[in-house]
């Protein structure tokens, strides 16, 4: 599904990421801990495509056997849209449009008829136990359904991988047990992978494999 190979980055002179290799498996649920500053977040945007590499050289990024790091930037954003997902701490939710609306919009910028993304959006939110709360807009809803409805969006366009950056740090504890159960709900349902950035200790240790990263590099 995933394999990095000798992933490097500099900002200036300050090297960020030192040589990481990564291989992830189709329907894995991958954690990745450290300490703050150890290039988590780096790593998780330049697997994400969000990020550029700084050797691109002398090492690869393949997702689906395809090297993301030979893309043009037209073509890595039709890319990104297609197969990758992403949810955040802060749901990044636009407040003008409903939960079905905002569910859309990765589907609408892809090119998918708006009857087919409507009917997704809802099956989508269904699952996540939303269907009562297709027209609310975010600011009716809870901090856990906000971030429900923020699943669905990384959902909506069937990715290959869902890349998560610390996606439970902004809810209280019942919400992020909730939203933890539902990743290996999904992960069952779907045969979806995750990619997990996180430092809820829990959330790391339910994963199928915790990766650490220390200064720029995974040490297990």
């Amino acid at each position: 599904m995933i394999k990095a190979t000798n992933i490097n980055k500099f900002y200036g002179n300050l090297q960020v990421l030192k040589g990481v290799d990564l291989h992830i498996k189709k329907g894995e649920v991958v954690s990745i801990v450290g300490p703050s500053g150890a290039g988590k977040t780096t790593l998780l945007q330049i697997l994400g495509t969000l990020d550029t590499l700084s050797n691109k050289n002398d090492s690869s990024l393949l997702i689906n056997d395809e090297d993301v790091t030979k893309m043009s930037d037209k073509a890595m954003a039709k890319f990104r849209n297609s197969h990758i997902g992403f949810i955040f701490q802060f749901h990044q939710l636009l407040p003008e449009f409903t939960a079905l609306e905002n569910v859309c919009i990765p589907a609408f910028i892809k090119g998918t008829k708006k009857e087919k993304a409507e009917l997704r959006a809802a099956e989508l939110l269904e699952f996540l136990g939303l269907s009562h709360r297709l027209q609310h807009k975010p600011n009716e809803l809870s901090g856990g359904e906000q971030q429900r409805v923020a699943v669905a969006r990384a959902l909506v366009n069937s990715p290959s991988v869902i890349f998560a950056d610390e996606p439970s740090g902004n809810l209280d504890s019942e919400s992020a047990d909730n939203l933890h159960k539902l990743f290996f709900d999904l992960r069952d349902a779907f045969g979806q992978t995750f990619v997990i950035v996180t430092h809820n200790e829990e959330l790391a240790n339910m994963a199928d494999r915790k990766l650490i990263m220390v200064d720029g590099s995974i040490t297990r």
